[in-house]
Formats: C-alpha cells, sequence, structure tokens
C-alpha cells in the first residue's frame, strides 16, 4: 500500500500545528507581566504532544517527519501578527491572534477529516489529535470572550 497520501496530510498538519507552539511559545513570553504565562506554556505542551504523536505515525508509515514549521505557510503569517500584538504587550490583543492561530489551526485538521483521501489508521490519528486541537481552540475562545467581558 502506497502511504505517501497519508504521510503528506500529517506533515501538513505537523509544519502546522508546530506554528501553533511558536505561537503559544511566543504569547508566553510576551503577555502583560505574565498574566497568561502558565496557560499559553501548557497550549504549547499540548501542541508538542501532538506533533509528536504525528511524527510518531509519520515514522511508523516508512516517512520522514516535519520537524520544523513552514515559514512560507499561511499558519505562519497568522502566527507573526502575534509579534505586532506582542510589541504593545498588550493581552487582549495577544489573545485576539491566538484565538485567530487556532481557528487556522482548527480549519486545517477540519480539511484534513473532511478528506477521504487517508487510510483509515491515519484518520484515526489525525481524529485524536484534533480532540487537543479542539479543547485548545474552544479554551483560548473562551480566554478572548471572558478578556471582551472584562472590558
Amino acid at each position: 500500500m502506497d502511504n505517501d497520501t497519508d504521510i503528506s496530510v500529517l506533515n501538513s498538519l505537523i509544519k502546522t500545528t508546530i506554528d501553533s507552539v511558536k505561537g503559544f511559545e511566543d504569547a508566553a513570553e510576551d503577555s502583560e507581566g505574565g498574566r497568561f504565562e502558565s496557560l499559553f506554556s501548557e497550549f504549547a505542551s499540548e501542541r508538542r504532544a501532538v506533533v509528536a504523536t504525528l511524527q510518531d505515525e509519520v515514522r511508523r508509515l516508512g516517512g520522514n517527519p516535519e520537524d520544523d514549521s513552514s515559514f512560507a505557510a499561511a499558519a505562519h503569517r497568522t502566527f507573526m501578527n502575534l509579534k505586532q500584538a506582542f510589541s504593545a504587550r498588550d493581552d487582549e490583543a495577544v489573545v485576539n491572534e491566538v484565538e485567530r492561530g487556532e481557528d487556522f489551526l482548527k480549519e486545517k485538521y477540519e480539511a484534513a477529516l473532511r478528506g477521504d483521501d487517508v487510510s483509515p489508521q491515519t484518520r484515526t490519528i489525525i481524529e485524536r489529535a484534533f480532540v487537543s486541537v479542539r479543547e485548545g481552540h474552544d479554551r483560548a475562545s473562551a480566554l478572548k470572550h471572558s478578556l471582551a467581558n472584562e472590558a
């Protein structure tokens, strides 16, 4: 059986998820007064676990897993917008950008799951990873809304 499609889809998700890790690491470093440092660090740690799971599956399929983000990827451009928010050290702006990045990541996983070109086993791996992605997205969204209510 040819695993190229599964490996390609997984590697695309790995790159985007690594972009998410880097976005959360930046957010943890630059949140106003460290207010959300531990939360964003936890998000980054959860994303690193997702990356490791996807990389393990690529190896199992006989491929070479991605281990870096894609500087050309739209996700990277999305997370680069975090830098602008960080320069102001404005928690609301940081959280808004994090949530926007999470929207992008969630859409990437949803697109991978809508397709029918991956094997059932790979689909199961993606579905498990998506549970973490969806939970992180929902937590970021709730944080955004709670900050908006503070204003």
